[in-house]
């Protein structure tokens, strides 16, 4: 039996967007609404999105190159995507914060 390195980082990666999943599902009735509650509901509905597609990594050597490409290009939009809403939220907390 062969040793995959690649499907442990797999299995890491679901197991990790598991535990961020419920973080940000138990944190959800700790958050206010406003801003900071819109926000979070998209970052929520985000993480839930990215444990599905995490979910589907041991298949990805089942799927054509170009469909491959397209996950992994929707992946890279919406990390970005994840990225500028978590540094808005954070941006708007600390301004909130100071004021």
């Amino acid at each position: 039996m062969d040793f995959d390195i690649t499907m442990v980082v797999n299995y890491l990666a679901i197991l990790t967007m598991f535990y961020c999943l419920y973080l940000v599902l138990s944190l959800k009735s700790a958050i206010p609404g406003g801003m900071v509650g819109k926000r979070w509901n998209f970052l929520t509905m985000l993480v839930g999105l990215f444990t599905i597609g995490y979910l589907g990594t041991p298949f990805f050597d089942q799927l054509p190159p170009d469909i491959l490409q397209l996950v992994v290009a929707l992946i890279f939009l919406f990390g970005a995507i994840y990225v500028v809403v978590t540094v808005r939220l954070i941006f708007n907390i600390i301004r909130e914060l100071t004021e």
